[in-house]
């Protein structure tokens, strides 16, 4: 096949109206996204790993949106997701950020140390657990206590039902307070 000198045309401009709309897109939605980000992992390295993540994804891949607003949804979810991956992946490291460690002795002065220690740890153990939760499962429950997103706005993001979200989230709540309840 032979090229003509408007193909590589065509291609840089096709290649810069695509740079173009990802702009446009990570502007719009790169702070709900590390956002979510963050209240999953707990850390701002992680949840700026995972942004980069979902953008470079979203880069190498070329999903088309219809508009912006279709993008958000998409991308808090994709987000949630591989923040869940960075939780379960450190678990299985065994590892825990250098910025945990520091932040424990920068919290409410006012509060015991003892008690600081204690929630870190409670918030800690709620993120693991959720992390070994089925991605649905995980998924719901960060979406709906993590983001404040109420059973019926959750169930149109994961194009379910409400009464699936609400069951899910009771077995869920059920088996972490199971898991979590010797912390106390």
């Amino acid at each position: 096949m032979r090229m003509t000198a408007t193909q590589p045309t065509i291609e840089r401009t096709a290649v810069a109206d695509r740079t173009e709309d990802l702009e446009q897109i990570f502007l719009a939605h790169h702070d709900r996204i590390f956002r979510a980000a963050f209240r999953v992992t707990g850390n701002v390295s992680d949840a700026e790993d995972v942004l980069q993540t979902v953008f470079l994804r979203l880069l190498r891949h070329g999903h088309n949106f219809a508009g912006v607003d279709d993008a958000g949804r998409y991308l808090h979810r994709a987000g949630v997701n591989a923040a869940l991956d960075v939780m379960r992946s450190r678990k299985s490291a065994g590892s825990v950020p250098l910025d945990d460690i520091e932040l424990n002795t920068l919290r409410d002065p006012g509060r015991d140390p003892s008690q600081n220690q204690d929630a870190t740890e409670m918030r800690d153990a709620l993120r693991s657990a959720v992390a070994q939760l089925h991605a649905t499962a995980a998924e719901m429950f960060v979406l709906r206590y993590f983001e404040g997103y109420d059973n019926a706005e959750v169930a149109k993001m994961m194009d379910t039902s409400e009464g699936t979200v609400a069951v899910t989230l009771h077995r869920t709540r059920a088996r972490l307070q199971k898991e979590l309840g010797g912390m106390r």
